[in-house]
């Protein structure tokens, strides 16, 4: 993965250059030799806004494994004719 090649101080401190310095992030970026995109990525995990940003992440996570789950569920009842229509209910 690219996003493991520089290290979370790193990442912490190219934030900093944006959120506390005021450099635009173009410019810290190309200082950096990064891209904008990760710059924009880095601030929204370590930045100002990032507990909004970790319970969004939280949220998507949890919506995946509730996801996993109702499909286990639904391909294990599929066979159980009162089972499934009770989930089917359940899903509505």
């Amino acid at each position: 993965m690219a996003d493991e090649r520089y290290n979370e101080e790193f990442k912490i401190a190219a934030v900093k250059q944006v959120t506390e310095n005021g450099h635009s992030i173009a410019d810290v970026a190309k200082r950096l030799g990064i891209t904008t995109k990760s710059l924009y990525s880095w601030r929204d995990r370590y930045g100002e806004n990032a507990q909004a940003y970790q319970e969004k992440q939280s949220s998507t996570e949890e919506l995946r494994k509730l996801k996993a789950e109702l499909k286990r569920v639904t391909e294990e009842c599929s066979g159980q004719p009162f089972l499934a229509t009770t989930l089917e209910v359940f899903q509505k």
